[in-house]
């Protein structure tokens, strides 16, 4: 890893349907080998699906709730003090936060098997919504290390 200077950030163009960054980072994440018609078509038919299903909300906000839902609030990152290595909690970024949200729904749902992509993400962000769900359980699974780690908050720096 480069040490010289810190990564210049891009920044994420929203989708063309709903002007969301939200939503073009999520099309990004679902896209393979510069295929972004393939994942547009994707991540719009699992919106489309998920606003039929809830009618009392649109299908963004839904996706937005998920994706609040299946946010980490903390995380360890290992940390090497005197020859051993240390599992430190660490708050997350806000950035961070989002892109292991989006990470985790879409790679979820590409397990899920016996279904298209296009359905495994609808499902996944609908159970994400409701706080359920394989996202959600790695969310959980993630503050759990993150507390049971917490006696080595101090080496944090």
């Amino acid at each position: 890893m480069a040490r010289r200077r810190q990564a210049v950030r891009r920044k994420v163009v929203g989708d063309s349907r709903y002007q969301s960054v939200l939503v073009g980072r999520l099309v990004n994440t679902v896209m393979r080998d510069g295929k972004k018609g393939v994942a547009e078509r994707i991540v719009y038919g699992a919106l489309d699906r998920v606003g039929e299903k809830n009618e009392q909300l649109s299908a963004l906000e839904v996706f937005e709730r998920a994706i609040d839902n299946a946010k980490p609030r903390l995380e360890v990152k290992a940390r090497r003090v005197g020859g051993a290595t240390y599992q430190v909690p660490v708050e997350v970024t806000p950035e961070r936060q989002g892109a292991l949200a989006v990470r985790w729904l879409v790679n979820y749902a590409d397990r899920r098997r016996g279904m298209t992509m296009r359905d495994a993400l609808a499902a996944e962000i609908l159970d994400a919504q409701q706080g359920q769900g394989s996202a959600i359980r790695r969310r959980d699974e993630v503050h759990k290390m993150a507390q049971a780690n917490k006696a080595f908050a101090h080496f944090r720096w």
